[in-house]
C-alpha cells in the first residue's frame, strides 16, 4: 500500500525536534451522514507481548504497560481493566503503536510519555515520535523525531529507555537504537543529542534504559547522578555525576554481557540483569549483579546459574525492586525454553532466592488459551519486566509474550509457601488479526490470528472458554473460508509443518480435523477458499501454483491457469464459480467448473494488492479491494470489474446485513473515501459511504480482513495489527 510520508523537520545530530502537534486530529468531512456507532473489542485478552510495565510510585493503583506493535495502556483501578490509550492512532501513522518506552513522571501523577515507533527499516512509513500527556493518557502532544524507532525490534523489553528527572519534570533522557542518548529540556517538546555520551552501544540495540538516583538532588534542580545501561560490552554501564554534562563507564563492573534492566533500591544497591543477547527470543548467558554505591563493590547474585546442568542457556531481564523493603529484589530469566523460565524472588540483596515457578499456583481462567490444550499453562516466556506495587509488598506483576500474570501474595514464596497468580490482562486485547468471518450460521465470529491460532466466539464479550481450535492446535493461521451453502463446513490454514497446515470443522468451529493430504512440494501456507457446497477446496500457497481437492483434503491436483501468486474466492451461491485477481498483472481469471480450470477475463485493473470477497445472496458479484487503485464490482462472474469512483483507495472490503428494506447487502471497507481513511459502510452498492469509525477509534493498521455481520445490521468486526478485533455497532 502507498503510505505517506509524515512531514518532519530533519534534524543534525544536537539539533531539537520541534515537529510538535496534536496528536489527535480534528476530522476531516466523511461522506455521507454520520452515524453514531459504539466500538468495543471482542474478547480474547492478551495474545501478544507486553513489553514493560510501571506502577506509579506516588499514586496507588496507577498502572501502565507498554507492548511491542499493541499500544499502551492504563489500569483502570475501579474495574481492573487496561485501557488502550492509542486506539485513536490513524491507518498511516500505524507505525506509532509499536511502543519502544515508556515514563512516568515521578513527581507528578498526571504526566505520561511515550516513545513510539515500530520498526527501524527502510519499508516503515514514518520516524518516531514523542508522545506527551498532561492527563494520564487521555490525550496527547506529538513531536516528530529525526529517526525510527523499534518498538517491535530485538531488545525491545530493555528499559525504560525513556526517563523522567525525578527532582525537574522538565528534563526527560532517552536512549535510542542508533543515534545516541538525547535530552529535553521543556517536558519532552524539544529533544537534543547529547553529544557528551561516549558510546551507541551495538548497532540496532543502542541504549537500554536511563535511570537517576535522586538521593542528595535538589528539588527543581536538575538530578546530578544518572546512570545509562548500554549494550557495550566493553562498558555496559555510564554514570553522570554532573547532571549529564560527562559520562565515565562505572568502575569495576562485570562486562561481557548486554544490560536489560537497571534499578537504585532503597537499600542504596544499583541492581542490574544482563544477557549475551538483547532478547526476547535468543540469550545463552546472563547473569544479575548489584553495585553497593556506598563502597563501589560489586557483586554477583545470579540466582541460577547458566549452562548448568544440562540444559541449555538463557539470560536474566525482567528486574523489580520493592520501595518498601531494602533489599527484596524480584528478577526473570529470558530464552530458557527448556525447561520454563522462571521469577526468582530475594529478601536479602540476593544472597538468596526463591523460584516462583517451584510453588506456583496459576490459574489461567481468565485466557483459557494459554493452556494451548496441554496439561497446564507455562509460567511464562518472554518475561522481559516485573512490577512490585509500591503500595503493597505483597502485589506483584510480570509480563509475557502473552498476557499479564498477577499475585496478591507474593510474600508467601518466603515463607515456603505456594504464591497464587491469575491472568490480569482483562481489557488489553493484543492479537495480531490475519483472517475473520462471520457466517450466516452458526457462531457470530470466527477469527484466525498470529501466534495464537484460531477462535470461534459464541459471545463476543466472553472468552473462548475452550481457548483456540485444536486438532490440531496451532500458532499462526493466515485464513479461514466458510461454505455458505453447506451450515457448519470452516477451513482453516496454519503456519505449520507438513500435515498440520489445514483444518476442516464441520460444526462452525467447534472441532476440527486436519486435512488428509497436503500439495507435494508445499513450503509456504498461504490462502484457502471453498465453494458453497463444500465439495471444492482451493489452496494457494504461493510456491506452488494454486491446488484443488475434491475430497476434503485428501488429494490434491494443481489448478490450470493461475499464476502461483494469485488471490482466489468461491462464490457464495454458484458452486461451480471461483473467481481470481493477480495484483501483479492487474489480471482477472474466473472458472466455471468448480476451481479445476481458470481463464483470464478482465485485464489492465490497476491495482497494489488484491481483496476479494463475494456477495452472500448474489450470484457472480464480487468486489476487489485494490489498494491504492481503489474499489472495484463484478456483476457478472469476474468476466467484468468496474471501478468504483466513490472510494479513493480500499485495502479490506466485506459484507453485513442489508439496511431494513434494502434489497443489498450493506459493503463494508477500510477505505480512503474523500481523502480520509475510515471504516466505512454502502447500502446502496458503493454509491454512497459513511463513515463509521471516528477519530477516536481509528486502530491504526486495519488492512487484513473485515466483515459484516450478516445477521445483525451495521455490525461490522475489522482486524488490526495489534489492537485485537475491535466490533462496531450502532448506537
Amino acid at each position: 500500500m502507498d503510505l505517506k510520508r509524515r512531514n518532519f523537520l530533519a534534524l543534525s545530530a544536537g539539533a531539537a525536534a520541534v515537529a510538535t502537534t496534536s496528536a489527535q486530529p480534528a476530522a476531516a468531512a466523511a461522506a455521507g451522514r454520520p452515524e453514531r456507532y459504539r466500538w468495543r473489542n471482542v474478547e480474547i485478552v492478551g495474545g501478544g507481548f507486553v513489553t514493560g510495565i510501571i506502577h506509579h510510585p506516588k499514586q496507588r493503583g496507577l498502572v501502565y504497560l507498554r507492548t511491542d506493535i499493541g499500544g499502551a495502556a492504563r489500569l483502570d483501578q475501579r474495574t481492573q481493566r487496561w485501557v488502550q490509550l492509542l486506539e485513536w492512532v490513524g491507518f498511516e501513522d500505524w507505525s506509532l503503536t509499536g511502543v519502544e518506552s515508556l515514563a512516568l513522571d515521578p513527581a507528578d501523577p498526571r504526566r505520561l510519555y511515550l516513545a513510539v515507533g515500530t520498526y527501524t527499516n527502510d519499508w516503515s512509513p514514518i520516524n518516531g515520535a514523542i508522545l506527551r500527556s498532561s492527563d494520564q493518557g487521555r490525550t496527547f502532544e506529538r513531536t516528530d523525531l529525526p529517526f525510527k524507532l523499534g518498538g517491535n525490534e530485538p531488545g525491545r523489553s530493555m528499559g525504560e529507555r525513556l526517563a523522567v528527572d525525578p527532582q525537574d519534570g522538565r528534563v526527560l533522557y532517552f536512549g535510542t537504537r542508533h543515534q545516541g542518548l538525547w535530552r529535553s529540556t521543556d517536558r519532552g517538546v524539544t529533544w537534543a543529542r547529547v553529544d557528551s555520551f561516549p558510546s551507541t552501544g551495538t548497532a540496532g540495540i543502542g541504549i537500554g534504559f536511563v535511570f537517576f538516583d535522586p538521593r542528595g538532588a535538589r528539588r527543581g534542580r536538575p538530578t546530578p547522578t544518572i546512570y545509562a545501561g548500554v549494550t557495550d560490552l566493553a562498558s555496559p554501564l555510564f554514570r553522570s555525576d554532573d547532571a549529564g554534562l560527562t559520562w565515565q563507564p562505572v568502575a569495576a563492573q562485570p562486562t561481557g554481557l548486554m544490560p536489560h534492566h537497571g534499578e537504585l533500591g532503597p537499600d542504596g544497591c544499583l541492581y542490574v540483569t544482563y544477557g549475551d543477547r538483547p532478547g526476547p527470543y535468543e540469550m545463552y548467558d546472563g547473569a544479575v549483579h548489584k553495585l553497593d554505591t556506598k563502597t563501589g563493590v560489586w557483586s554477583d547474585i545470579t540466582p541460577l546459574r547458566p549452562n548448568t546442568g544440562g540444559e541449555a542457556g538463557f539470560g536474566y531481564a525482567g528486574l523489580a525492586i520493592d520501595p518498601r523493603k531494602p533489599g527484596t529484589v524480584m528478577v526473570s530469566t529470558m530464552s530458557r525454553w527448556g525447561p520454563v523460565d522462571d521469577v526468582f524472588r530475594s529478601v536479602d540483596g540476593g544472597a538468596t532466592w526463591h523460584s516462583i515457578a517451584e510453588r506456583i499456583e496459576l490459574d489461567v481462567s481468565g485466557s483459557p488459551y494459554l493452556t494451548f490444550h496441554g496439561e497446564k499453562a507455562k509460567l511464562g516466556w518472554m518475561i522481559g519486566d516485573i512490577s512490585i506495587d509500591p503500595f503493597d509488598s505483597n502485589k506483584v506483576m510480570y509480563v509475557t509474550g502473552a498476557t499479564v500474570f498477577g499475585t496478591d501474595d507474593v510474600t508467601n514464596a518466603e515463607r515456603g509457601r505456594s504464591t497464587h497468580w491469575s491472568v490480569r490482562a482483562q481489557g488489553l486485547e493484543e492479537t495480531a488479526v490475519l483472517d475473520l468471518i462471520s457466517p450466516p450460521w452458526g457462531p457470530p465470529l470466527i477469527s484466525a490470528l498470529g501466534d495464537i491460532g484460531v477462535y470461534r466466539h459464541d459471545r463476543l464479550d466472553v472468552v473462548p472458554a475452550d481457548g483456540q481450535a485444536a486438532n490440531p492446535v496451532s500458532g499462526t493461521s493466515p485464513s479461514l473460508d466458510y461454505a455458505a451453502g453447506t451450515p457448519g463446513f470452516v477451513v482453516r490454514l496454519a503456519n505449520a509443518g507438513a500435515g498440520e497446515r489445514g483444518a476442516i470443522s464441520v460444526d462452525a468451529g467447534k472441532t476440527w480435523a486436519p486435512f488428509p493430504g497436503e500439495p507435494a512440494g508445499l513450503t509456504q501456507t498461504g490462502k484457502v477458499a471453498v465453494s458453497t457446497d463444500a465439495r471444492t477446496l482451493v489452496w494457494v500457497s504461493g510456491n506452488l501454483v494454486p491446488h484443488f481437492s475434491r475430497d476434503r483434503g485428501a488429494t490434491w491436483s494443481p489448478v490450470e491457469g493461475l499464476p502461483n501468486d494469485v488471490t482466489v474466492v468461491g462464490d457464495r451461491v454458484d458452486p461451480l464459480l471461483f473467481i481470481a485477481v493477480a495484483a501483479g498483472t492487474g489480471t482477472a481469471y474466473r472458472s466455471v467448473d468448480g476451481g479445476r480450470t481458470f481463464v483470464p477475463t478482465a485485464t489492465g485493473l490497476v491495482v497494489s494488492q488484491a481483496k476479494l470477497e463475494t456477495v452472500l445472496d448474489r450470484a457472480g458479484h464480487c468486489w476487489l479491494a485494490g489498494g491504492s487503485g481503489g474499489l472495484y464490482r463484478s456483476t457478472d462472474g469476474g468476466l467484468t470489474f468496474d471501478r468504483l469512483t466513490s472510494v479513493d483507495e480500499a485495502v479490506t472490503i466485506g459484507f453485513g446485513k442489508a439496511r431494513p428494506g434494502s434489497s443489498h447487502m450493506a459493503a463494508y471497507a477500510s477505505a480512503k473515501v474523500a481523502g480520509q481513511w475510515g471504516i466505512y459502510r454502502s447500502d446502496d452498492v458503493g454509491t454512497t459511504w459513511i463513515r463509521v469509525n471516528d477519530d477516536k477509534h481509528q486502530y491504526a493498521s486495519t488492512n487484513d480482513a473485515i466483515t459484516g455481520d450478516p445477521r445483525v445490521y451495521g455490525r461490522v468486526f475489522v482486524s488490526t495489527n495489534g489492537l485485537g478485533i475491535p466490533y462496531g455497532e450502532l448506537c
